[in-house]
């Protein structure tokens, strides 16, 4: 239970992370391990496939789309100011932070499941080959996406035949 609790306290401090620091870049590498400690976490409590899926999609595919975004937009910073006053974010905050605590408390503090356990690897070739493909699938595309959207020559089509 300490681990959890210390997984959890460090994926929040990553999001905080994220939403404060000025520059994109260091922000995007803040969400990507705030995504891999949360895929840690449902590792922990018993869900290796959404951690999977979290860890590949969360903290793989969708940080590399963001660095590319970020380099090809650039790292201008802007003057904004919050529609949400800061009081009452820290408030949306902290009751947020309540709420999780109070609906994942009873996991906690359950008796652990009885029964065989299965390992990581039987689950994920055995049981969920299926979703392993599709997430290969998605990835092979996602970065077929990246590198096509950074082909800078221009492809003179031919015009007639």
């Amino acid at each position: 239970m300490f681990w959890h609790i210390l997984i959890g306290v460090g994926s929040v401090v990553c999001a905080i992370q994220a939403i404060r620091v000025h520059r994109l870049l260091i922000s995007a590498l803040w969400l990507a391990g705030c995504s891999a400690l949360v895929a840690l976490l449902m590792y922990l409590l018993g869900s290796p496939e959404i951690a999977v899926i979290e860890l590949s999609v969360g903290a793989g595919l969708v940080t590399v789309l963001f660095v590319f975004a970020i380099n090809i937009a650039g790292e201008e910073v802007f003057a904004v100011h919050s529609l949400v006053p800061r009081p009452v974010s820290w408030l949306l905050v902290a009751a947020s932070v309540v709420l999780l605590t109070w609906m994942t408390l009873p996991t906690f503090l359950s008796a652990p499941v009885s029964g065989p356990q299965v390992g990581f690897a039987e689950v994920l070739w055995q049981d969920r080959w299926l979703d392993l493909l599709l997430q290969i699938v998605l990835i092979f595309a996602g970065v077929l996406g990246v590198i096509g959207l950074l082909a800078d020559e221009d492809v003179d089509v031919p015009e007639g035949k």
